[in-house]
């Protein structure tokens, strides 16, 4: 028997792209773009919960929360995942040139965003104490917040 041999050349594989050093966002940056996008998500409460707004007569409830209150929070949530998952910024962060991105440098999936945006921005909001938890990223390693940790995200800036 007598065996054929096939000879073949491998590819070479495609050179990695070059690695871009990140700045990552500090604390004072970040709270400007959030303070911005909490401005922002008052003016759309705003537009959106006019005709909620009683005229003179009592607001509706719902147990402890008004109807207004739960809108509205609704909408702060929203504006933050949607906002970061189409576009990886919010309006502050725009205007700031910082994004969100994962541990791995690629865009974050929605669980990512769940985690960091609804979980993480709940955690925070929860008692008047936990918003203080912000400062951790003045502190922390990558500059993350207690929300980053959780979704394993980073926020850095956008111009080199």
């Amino acid at each position: 028997m007598s065996e054929e041999v096939i000879q073949y050349t491998v590819a070479p594989a495609p050179p990695e792209p070059p690695r871009v050093p990140v700045r990552y966002a500090g604390f004072w940056i970040r709270f400007w773009a959030y303070v911005t996008d909490l401005i922002i998500v008052g003016a759309i409460n705003g537009i959106i919960l006019l005709p909620f707004i009683p005229n003179g007569g009592r607001e509706f409830t719902i147990g402890f929360w008004t109807l207004t209150g739960v809108i509205s929070t609704i909408v702060l949530y929203l504006y933050f995942l949607l906002m970061t998952k189409f576009s990886s910024q919010t309006l502050g962060k725009m205007i700031f040139g910082i994004k969100v991105i994962r541990k791995d440098g690629n865009l974050p999936s929605w669980s990512d965003l769940v985690f960091r945006e609804i979980v993480g921005r709940f955690l925070h909001r929860v008692l008047v104490v936990t918003n203080l938890l912000y400062i951790v990223v003045g502190f922390a390693e990558r500059k993350k917040g207690i929300h980053d940790m959780i979704a394993d995200t980073r926020v850095i800036h956008t111009n080199k």
